[in-house]
């Protein structure tokens, strides 16, 4: 636990009292590398000066919007974002999960609830029990503990949801895993409705694990089911 709490965390919001009042949570918490922006600029500014191991965005920002930030940052990070806004509508929860962030809390919120979420967050990506961190399908190296696929001689990472799924997969090879099974682990409690978004990034980590995305050979649908990663074959 201690090594997830000493992870680089960026939160953005532009009320100034309440970006010292989630500092002052985390710090409380014992997440003690948490960096402040008040607008996109400065947050995309942060973000490459640091290795940040998780965003919490705010929606609206005086110089854009979380989403678009979101975007923005995805474009040279991969770590994990929880988006955080005064709306709870439909529409927003389902536009930021669908971008692939990993929660989305509504204000107001308890302290203690955005510490959870966060803690949740973090374990989800960052924790890997397995003392096996790197495997072969097809000539392709997946790389766990360095988030990555080597596929002749390119690297290519995974995003945070993808590197979730594969690590539920691997965890569980050659054995059907149910849709919900890979919700809750990629989006924790509150997954009901991600069944579409999760083959969006089902479809997005087979273009990096298969020879032939078309024609999976590994990462096998199971209709009416879930996934299977099959790797007897090897």
């Amino acid at each position: 636990m201690e090594e997830l709490k000493n992870k680089k965390i960026l939160i953005t919001d532009d009320e100034p009292e309440l970006l010292k009042l989630l500092y002052n949570i985390l710090y409380d918490g014992g997440f003690y590398n948490v960096y402040k922006a008040q607008n996109c600029a400065d947050a995309l500014k942060t973000a490459k000066e640091q290795s940040i191991s998780l965003f919490l965005l705010d929606v609206n920002l005086p110089d854009g919007d979380g989403f678009s930030l979101f975007e923005n940052l995805r474009k040279f990070s991969q770590a994990p974002a929880i988006f955080l806004t005064a709306r709870g509508e439909a529409d927003d929860r389902i536009r930021g999960l669908g971008l692939g962030a990993d929660d989305y809390i509504v204000k107001p919120f308890l302290p203690k609830e955005l510490l959870l979420r966060i803690s949740a967050v973090l374990k989800r990506v960052y924790n890997i029990n397995s003392s096996k961190t790197s495997f072969e399908l097809s000539g392709r190296i997946i790389n766990l503990e360095a988030a990555s696929v080597i596929a002749r001689g390119e690297q290519l990472m995974l995003t945070a949801k993808e590197f979730i799924l594969i690590k539920k997969l691997w965890e569980n090879k050659n054995r059907i895993v149910t849709n919900d099974a890979l919700c809750m682990a990629a989006w924790g409690e509150d997954y009901y409705g991600c069944e579409n978004t999760l083959m969006v990034h089902i479809r997005r980590l087979r273009k990096k694990i298969e020879n032939d995305p078309s024609k999976p050979v590994h990462l096998i649908t199971v209709k009416g089911l879930g996934y299977k990663l099959v790797t007897n074959n090897e």
